[in-house]
């Protein structure tokens, strides 16, 4: 469909322009000025004559379940499921609300009489646009109301000006857009209805014998974790063998070379029984290899050579997903990190093309901007890139080339490259994300690597020998990276992938000078590290056997680059996976969930053909071939197929490869067995009832590791550990222990929370003996030992020595759920603060928070102390015109695991002095400072901060933006003013 960029001829209505981020909106405005007119900038959009351009910042809308029919935390039982919404609402995204309702007053404006949709080319740039345009219309009888406004999409592959120019010359109609626009509705929502119904339907199942064990799963979140826990049963399930390698060392007139043997007749096994661990090089009896070594040792030896030159080109440019897996094998970010670092470098420093890509090549219409991109790079003074960026401009290398400029590869967006502006002032984790981006860069346009591949066969009585050589002739792009000569090979010294072999003339006889034959032991498959996860959820398509299915998800995988590091991210939030080193590994509560799904018989929510299958049937949507009822009518089917299968499950237990623990039974001495739900006594035959012992597998939603298990049967007692949920969903962290039940005559699991008192009311002496203390008392100078759920100081409780405590000083193992290791006590009592903690969680907002543990004196306790904070603007000027002194770090006082209630403080007096007024909390007193103030001092001190800070809203005055400062005082990123003098009196006591 040709149209024009002009206006349509509705008096003096302008169209609305709605890109999806700010970088693409100022892209259209200088697009369009040199045809449009100049514009001009408002806070939230351009506006001339003709157009009005403005953009989302990403997703401003959400889809949500509306209010009657939505079932909270905590009520999440298989009477309310499944949730089957007849319609969805569309709710603002918290973080964005101000940037969607300045989006709306545009859309609503009455000289707006047309919309185009410059989202980014693709579904979810689709949605974006969608979902804002029926917010803006409203909602009423259960569905949105068109705005009554046409629509066109501008359908961009490159940002070059002359391609926004063209975009607007070719304007796609709504009409054509609608496939695609059902399709990414689709996807939200069935995404929203197997996430939403399979976590509340696998909760309520887990959840039956009491408690809250939260149990997520989604469409591409548990398939991902699937990977990693079959991987981990493939490990688990892998038993060791030995074999034997044969190297030889051969001695020809110019020197001496290594060689290992082989079997030239070897062929690798194929089909599913296929053993993998069969090798041409590996001989599996030690009789075996030791009489080929003595057979060849000392002979004569003859030689066939070949060598051929072989070329490498470098590695395409970086998509996401790639970028993640390369800066998490050489520097070891995550795949959160990575994404965090090239966001800065895209949106900060403008550094770097927009980060969030599945696209390795660029639009042919690009060759100019790369050429300005190499003239600023060897301009640039980055002297360690420069030269590089010369050199390929000297030597013309910047030439089209289907590998780099690809209109057909490009999708929403294309690959990530400098932009043309030199960064400056950029982290040292920023500068190493930039240069590995730089060189990827260069390397693409520069020659391919020229190397001379030998491959040496040497025979002895029948017997032969490789040894492979490979030199590097013309570095070509590996000079980007410095290497003027090849790196040792891998495997070098082992003798079959030599580097600079020695020559062998023609004909030549060597002789055998040494043999040894090495055992050696096969291995598990390794563990997955971020890197390689990335890629299995990238080529999971591989994964599936259904051609058409597969074919589907060729350009999807698991996943988006711009999601997949969100998903690993909640894997290990929900505790189904943690991090060793670089290695992922499966928790024991993600083999439960795997049981699970598989008894239940509902696997298909692990397997990547269900990602496969919705791809195939929306780009069915896309083209017009399947309606979105049709496919929406399957997945509420399949919603209630699921829900109904947990539902009605009635067997006591699921079928499994459950654990066997060492220790045994304390109440009658039997074997304690693991099934689903429990760890269970089974008698002395491991086979029978048993004397009912059993604990809970996962109490308050968090699911013992076998080792854990073993630890509490052993020990009695384990923790303090973290992950707990209450029945309301809020996470706690406590000690377990198994005590005996004088009642039940048996040992039953119980929390320990820490509540000393009942000893100490008791006055029962405690015996210090065999305990290594801590570090001395700052109170009294007493030794501090561990006691119970507390550090204490040796004279502050009833001890042989001193049966009247004279001291009082104690600090919980356990404060707001951040556990204090010995360690960090240790350096509180040597040094007078702890390390910087990170898991404090406040009581009030349930919110994070970090901060040391320092000892007060003036307060006689161990309080809070915050990290200084460094102001966004310069220090105020004192009178003598130097900067001010820093104001020392607030200190706030350390809760108890378990705190007293504070009694009310009486009314203060109109006057506020030091003895009547009122103490600000920890977080407020971040703000105005320590010391008693009245409640209309306290308003008054917020607003001066308020407005030097700049942070009410621009948009809504009446509004006021939290700050990280705020932030802990008002429990949310906004307040309007009428809210202050409320939320105020919640933190003064």
């Amino acid at each position: 469909m040709k149209t024009s960029g002009s206006v349509p001829s509705q008096g003096s209505s302008k169209t609305l322009v709605i890109a999806e981020k700010p970088s693409v909106a100022q892209d259209i405005v200088r697009a369009l000025t040199p045809a449009a007119g100049k514009f001009e900038k408002h806070d939230d959009h351009f506006e001339n004559d003709q157009y009005v351009v403005t953009s989302a910042v990403g997703h401003l809308v959400e889809i949500a379940a509306p209010e009657q029919f939505d079932v909270k935390r905590g009520k999440w039982s298989f009477a309310h499921l499944p949730v089957l919404p007849p319609y969805f609402e569309l709710r603002p995204i918290d973080k964005t609300k101000s940037r969607l309702g300045a989006v709306v007053r545009l859309v609503k404006r009455k000289d707006v009489g047309r919309l185009i949709n410059a989202c980014d080319a693709g579904r979810e740039g689709e949605l974006i646009f969608r979902l804002i345009e029926q917010y803006a219309g409203g909602l009423k009888n259960g569905s949105y109301q068109p705005l009554g406004k046409p629509v066109q999409r501008l359908w961009l592959q490159s940002m070059t000006p002359a391609a926004i120019r063209e975009g607007f010359e070719n304007l796609r109609s709504n009409e054509q857009m609608q496939g695609l626009a059902d399709a990414a509705r689709s996807r939200s929502e069935a995404d929203w209805m197997v996430g939403i119904n399979g976590t509340r339907a696998m909760t309520a199942f887990n959840s039956r014998d009491g408690g809250f064990f939260l149990t997520t799963v989604g469409r591409v979140q548990t398939p991902t974790l699937s990977i990693v826990v079959e991987r981990e049963e493939k490990i688990r399930a892998h038993r060791s063998r030995d074999y034997w390698e044969i190297h030889a060392s051969f001695l020809a007139e110019a020197g001496e070379y290594p060689g290992k043997w082989f079997d030239p007749a070897f062929k690798k096994p194929t089909g599913d029984d296929a053993d993998a661990d069969l090798r041409a090089d590996r001989i599996w009896n030690q009789r075996e290899a030791l009489a080929i070594a003595e057979a060849v040792r000392g002979k004569a030896a003859s030689v066939k050579e070949e060598s051929k030159p072989t070329t490498q080109a470098s590695g395409l440019l970086y998509d996401l997903t790639s970028l993640q897996r390369e800066a998490n094998g050489r520097f070891g970010f995550s795949a959160k990190t990575t994404l965090q670092l090239a966001q800065s470098l895209y949106e900060r420093h403008k550094a770097l093309t927009y980060p969030r890509t599945d696209s390795r090549a660029l639009p042919e219409d690009y060759l100019p901007t790369v050429k300005q991109t190499f003239e600023m790079l060897a301009g640039s003074g980055m002297k360690h890139l420069a030269p590089h960026a010369q050199t390929a401009l000297d030597g013309n290398y910047i030439r089209p080339s289907k590998r780099v400029f690809d209109n057909s590869k490009v999708s929403d967006h294309f690959a990530i490259i400098p932009t043309l502006q030199a960064p400056h002032g950029l982290s040292d984790a920023e500068q190493k994300l930039y240069d590995l981006v730089v060189r990827r860069f260069l390397a693409v346009f520069f020659p391919s690597a020229e190397f001379m591949v030998t491959t040496r066969i040497s025979s002895v009585l029948n017997h032969h020998f490789k040894t492979e050589g490979k030199v590097l002739v013309k570095p070509g792009w590996m000079a980007v990276y410095g290497k003027e000569a090849a790196e040792d090979v891998v495997d070098a010294k082992d003798g079959d992938k030599g580097q600079n072999l020695v020559p062998v003339r023609e004909g030549e006889t060597v002789r055998t000078e040494s043999v040894e034959p090495k055992g050696l032991k096969t291995k598990p498959p390794a563990r997955y590290s971020e890197a390689t996860l990335l890629g299995a959820m990238e080529g999971a398509g591989k994964l599936v056997d259904d051609d058409e299915l597969r074919e589907a998800m060729q350009e999807k995988g698991l996943g988006t680059p711009a999601t997949r590091a969100a998903i690993i991210e909640g894997l290990l939030t929900e505790k189904y996976m943690f991090r060793e080193g670089r290695e992922i590994i499966p928790t024991a509560k993600a083999f439960q969930l795997m049981t699970l799904l598989r008894g239940l018989g509902v696997e298909e929510l692990s397997k990547a053909e269900l990602t496969g299958e919705w791809e195939y049937k929306l780009s069915q949507m896309e083209h017009g071939r399947l309606s979105r009822a049709a496919f929406m009518g399957e997945i509420a089917a399949m919603t209630e197929r699921m829900v109904k299968k947990a539902k009605e499950y009635d067997r006591d237990t699921i079928p499994g490869n459950y654990a066997t623990l060492s220790t045994p039974c304390p109440n009658c001495g039997g074997v304690v067995k693991e099934n689903y739900r429990r760890y269970a006594c089974t008698g002395a035959d491991g086979n029978s009832e048993g004397c009912g012992f059993s604990f809970g597998k996962s109490p308050a939603g968090r699911t013992f590791e076998p080792e854990e298990a073993e630890q509490l049967l052993r020990d009695k007692k384990i923790g303090p550990l973290e992950g707990f949920r209450s029945k309301a969903g809020w996470p706690f962290v406590a000690e377990i222990v198994i005590k005996f039940n004088e009642e039940e005559k048996n040992w039953k699991l119980e929390f320990d929370f820490g509540d000393d008192k009942k000893g100490e009311e008791t006055g029962e002496l405690v015996d210090f003996t065999g305990s290594e203390a801590l570090g001395r008392c700052p109170k009294c100078g007493g030794a501090v030992h561990e006691h119970g759920s507390n550090y204490v100081c040796e004279k502050a409780v009833p001890t042989l020595a001193q049966p009247t405590p004279s001291c009082d000083f104690k600090s919980g193992k356990i404060i707001l759920q951040q556990p204090v290791a010995r360690e960090q006590m240790s350096k509180l009592l040597e040094t007078g603060k702890t390390d910087l903690l990170d898991k404090f969680v406040s009581m009030r907002t349930r919110r994070a928070f970090k901060a040391f543990l320092a000892w007060d004196k003036e307060a006689g306790k161990v309080n809070f102390e915050f990290e200084p904070r460094a102001s966004k603007f310069p220090p105020r000027k004192t009178a003598a015109g130097a900067p001010a002194k820093a104001a020392p770090a607030k200190k706030a006082p350390a809760k108890k695991a378990v705190a007293a209630k504070t009694p009310k403080a009486p009314k203060a007096p109109r006057k506020t002095t030091a003895a009547s007024g009122k103490q600000p909390s920890a977080a407020l007193a971040a703000v105005i400072g320590e010391g008693a103030v009245s409640r209309p001092e306290v308003v008054k001190k917020l607003w001066d901060y308020i407005k030097a800070n700049g942070l009410q809203d621009t948009a809504d005055k009446r509004r006021v933006n939290a700050d990280a400062k705020l932030r802990p005082v008002f429990g949310k990123d906004q307040v309007t003013m009428f809210e202050i003098a409320g939320i105020v009196g919640q933190h003064l006591n």
